[in-house]
């Protein structure tokens, strides 16, 4: 894995923490789930942890590392490509069935009219002439 990873001497800076101790912290952080500013002492800045990790996956290091690590398993055999399909049942509640789509056609229409209409008569107001919709022709 090591060849595939950046060099340790970045163009501007000082030298990286070790890849392998990064690379772990990564891992722990995503094992037990705990937020970057949690992580421990022990794996050195949680700020560079983040930084390389962003980096490495901006750059296309992460894809080339697992994309080498899956032909190189399957390769050896110690990979088993198995497909598990979930059969599982979701049902509504009782109360969730027979609902309304939308709003009733009754309530819909006379507002629909309603608005149309006091908007024509506005505008025609406005204008000093009649409106041809709805009742207030």
């Amino acid at each position: 894995m090591e060849p595939l990873l950046p060099d340790r001497t970045p163009r501007r800076g000082g030298r990286w923490r070790d890849h392998r101790q990064v690379i772990d912290a990564i891992a722990f952080k995503y094992r037990t789930g705990i937020p970057w500013m949690d992580l421990p002492e022990h794996f050195g800045s949680w700020k560079g942890v983040h930084n390389r990790l962003r980096k490495w996956a901006s750059d296309g290091t992460w894809k080339r590392v697992f994309t080498n690590l899956l032909s190189q398993a399957d390769a050896e055999g110690d990979l088993d490509w198995l497909v598990a399909v979930d059969s599982t049942v979701v049902r509504a509640h009782q109360h969730a069935a027979g609902a309304r789509k939308s709003a009733p056609m009754d309530f819909v229409k006379p507002l629909q009219r309603w608005v149309v209409g006091r908007r024509c008569r506005r505008a025609a107001w406005r204008r000093g002439r009649r409106c041809g919709v709805g009742r207030g022709r």
